[in-house]
């Protein structure tokens, strides 16, 4: 194991009187979900009873295709409404109704431009690039408080242009640390596909927020990219910003993650460490479910023979889903 940084190892620390149980209580969560819930026709996508993201660790979101990751993330940010949120005959919504907060606030109902606002801000597993737009004005588009986009304000120059020499600024010096500033006048169109995800990364950053939300970082990322696309979710959260992301790399999940959360058929079926997760009998099921009669008592097995054949799965698994798009 690599050596851990003191951030990493305060983390850990705090994360290590935490149950490795579905839905534990955490120190110092930012995020709190409560019987959030999706169905689409008969099939139930999120089924989610309780969660808690610890504020300022690097948490994974981990589960086979189809677990309900994606659709989790875009219920908690706006983009999607849960099922157990309607109102019954128009009146409040039942005590089971969905409900979520994020550093104390509640969100539910909340319109995705509103929880931005809030600072919870996401990527997406398909970047959202604008590739008719130059890599720097992608970047201003993700600041916060532009006077100018104020019809009456954005006549007079003056009311405006202060505010946008900082922005431009600030989105200058991001594009350096993201190493994109030699591209800041390219077409966004014309960057590679791991340059576009640190594009969309970078650009997340703009708002400042609290915490930011990765929808498979490193997938359709080249392996030049992989170690400085680590190194940026790693010093996020060294810069105080609480990271959830979602991954189907192990190898990645393992080596930067503090907290581990794996879903499975819309549930929550594991918690825990990084290093101890993947022998939990429920992450053996979930992954490889034909593998049940396995004897789970024999520990080199689970951490030798089966956590292999997950990576190979988990592998396949993207392979097929980047051939498909």
């Amino acid at each position: 194991m690599p050596d851990l940084g003191p951030i990493t190892t305060s983390i850990r620390a705090q994360l290590s009187t935490v149950p490795e149980t579905p839905g534990s209580a955490k120190p110092d969560p930012i995020l709190v979900v409560d019987n959030i819930t999706r169905h689409f026709g008969g099939m139930t996508a999120v089924d989610v009873d309780h969660l808690e993201v610890q504020r300022g660790a690097i948490t994974a979101l981990i589960g086979p295709n189809g677990a309900g990751k994606t659709t989790f993330f875009n219920l908690i940010t706006g983009f999607d409404k849960p099922s157990s949120a309607k109102r019954l005959f128009g009146g409040p919504p039942s005590e089971d109704a969905a409900r979520w907060s994020f550093d104390g606030r509640t969100l539910g109902n909340t319109a995705a431009s509103k929880v931005a606002r809030a600072g919870m801000v996401r990527t997406f597993q398909l970047t959202k690039a604008l590739s008719r737009m130059t890599v720097i004005e992608n970047m201003l588009i993700g600041a916060s408080g532009n006077p100018g986009e104020n019809l009456a304000v954005g006549l007079i120059p003056a009311l405006w242009s202060k505010a946008e020499k900082a922005n431009t600024l600030k989105a200058e010096e991001l594009l350096s640390r993201f190493k994109l500033d030699t591209k800041r006048d390219d077409m966004a169109g014309s960057l590679s596909g791991g340059q576009k995800k640190l594009l969309e990364m970078a650009r997340a950053l703009m708002s400042d927020p609290l915490m930011i939300m990765l929808d498979e970082p490193m997938a359709g990322v080249n392996p030049a990219l992989t170690q400085s696309l680590l190194e940026h979710i790693r010093a996020l959260r060294d810069d105080g910003t609480t990271v959830l992301f979602v991954e189907h790399d192990m190898h990645m999940v393992r080596h930067i993650s503090d907290w581990v959360v794996v879903m499975a058929q819309g549930e929550i079926v594991a918690e825990g460490a990084p290093e101890l997760v993947m022998k939990n009998p429920a992450v053996i099921d979930a992954y490889l479910g034909a593998y049940h009669d396995t004897d789970l008592g024999d520990d080199a097995a689970l951490t030798t023979g089966l956590i292999d054949k997950i990576e190979q799965q988990v592998e396949a698994e993207v392979e097929a889903e980047e051939e498909s798009r």
